[in-house]
């Protein structure tokens, strides 16, 4: 089985600073649909921003989506989303520490933080903003009293467009590393058989993870640096960076994707 896993924002959602090609989206939703491709969606949204995301972009549905950063799955099915609470009992069984409600206690007074809203939060992801500027100070405190205690992990990303520090508390069983060698396991398909397209800090888990990586061209620095030195030190990892120039398309956003998933054979001008 073909399975292409992408995060959305700045990677297949044209939503940065750099100027998107026009109709790549619509390639990328043709060729998946008629190269069998079984596509996943592994973002840091809810459902109601995903949707809205679909809406917005004209991104095709996926037949999966990770969403929340790992701590959700549903799959897509005649044109309805089903929840996967096999998904909850495996996270609740693996990291029984997890307390969200104990971890928010922990970082009540920890200054340059703050929560963020509601909707943004759920049982397995706790959330905040963070003072970007700050964030070396930031973490080495909320280390000191969160690291190691919850069976959780800790998660620094930064959102390039609204200059914000994000950071998310997640049990160490649910992040998109975790949902996605799930998905694949229910799917049947090895990780290494798997190809996941990201462009920001917290996509490096799932890039280092044994899964065929592919970074967009517009990737984080940091995050390409990350990649780069994490194949030094293993060089059995796979991760294809994007430069652009492949059928005319410039590497950025949806671009990228597709340059990867050609790469990885994933995508064919002669399709079997």
């Amino acid at each position: 089985m073909k399975i292409l896993a992408t995060d959305l924002d700045r990677t297949l959602l044209p939503n940065g600073k750099w100027e998107a090609d026009k109709g790549a989206i619509e390639l990328f939703n043709a060729l998946t649909e008629k190269q069998g491709v079984l596509v996943v969606y592994v973002t840091g949204r809810n459902l109601q921003l995903t949707e809205g995301a679909i809406r917005e972009y004209g991104v095709r549905y996926p037949q999966v989506l990770i969403g929340d950063v790992g701590t959700t799955i549903r799959k897509y099915e005649q044109g309805d989303w089903r929840f996967d609470e096999g998904w909850i009992t495996h996270v609740e069984q693996a990291s029984p520490k997890w307390n969200a409600d104990r971890i928010r206690e922990a970082v009540a007074d920890v200054a340059g933080i703050e929560e963020q809203e509601s909707e943004h939060l759920n049982r397995f992801k706790q959330s905040y903003y963070v003072a970007h500027e700050r964030n070396d100070e930031i973490l080495k405190k909320i280390d000191t009293r969160v690291k190691g205690k919850f069976d959780e992990v800790i998660i620094y990303s930064f959102d390039s467009v609204d200059n914000k520090g994000l950071i998310d508390f997640l049990p160490n069983s649910a992040t998109k590393q975790t949902a996605l060698e799930y998905v694949a396991e229910k799917f049947g398909e090895e990780k290494k058989n798997v190809v996941f397209c990201g462009d920001s800090g917290n996509d490096i888990f799932p890039l280092t993870a044994g899964f065929r990586g592919v970074l967009v061209r517009n990737a984080d620095e940091q995050l390409v640096e990350n990649v780069k030195a994490a194949m030094a030190e293993n060089p059995k990892l796979q991760a294809y960076f994007a430069t652009g120039g492949f059928k005319g398309l410039s590497g950025y956003y949806t671009s990228g994707v597709i340059e990867g998933a050609y790469h990885y054979g994933l995508f064919s001008d002669t399709p079997e």
